[in-house]
């Protein structure tokens, strides 16, 4: 951070992790990988969280089982949610979801159980919701 990547910022575009300086410089607020495409200039920071993206394929933790939904850390801002209706019952059994089905979710997925799922949809406040289809 703080480090001048171009002496002239007037013919490129400011992008994420960087500002103009007081002379005009174009400055690094991040401290990562610089990356330019045409004239767009960002840098990459080297450590940060996952930002979730629909259709990503992410390994998540379970860090709380609640009626009808788990909750999953997969390292992002804020933790994703698994819903009992976007996984399939044990033996593949295509059915509506019961009580007794909530009532039995630890036997399906308990806490600290690693597992990949499939982001369904990405809320604005950067939590996700996931699917899967086999555990």
């Amino acid at each position: 951070p703080g480090e001048v990547i171009v002496p002239d910022a007037s013919t490129f575009l400011v992008g994420h992790g960087t500002y103009v300086g007081d002379k005009g410089e174009l400055i690094a607020s991040v401290c990562g990988v610089v990356e330019k495409v045409d004239k767009l200039i960002t840098v990459v920071p080297l450590h940060s969280r996952y930002v979730a993206r629909t259709g990503d394929v992410v390994v998540g933790r379970i860090v709380d089982v609640k009626p009808k939904n788990w909750t999953v850390d997969v390292n992002g801002r804020t933790y994703a949610t698994l819903m009992l209706n976007s996984v399939n019952l044990p033996y593949g059994e295509l059915r509506r979801r019961k009580d007794d089905d909530a009532l039995n979710m630890r036997s399906m997925l308990e806490e600290m159980d690693i597992f990949s799922a499939e982001v369904l949809e990405v809320r604005t406040d950067g939590g996700c919701q996931l699917h899967t289809r086999s555990l």
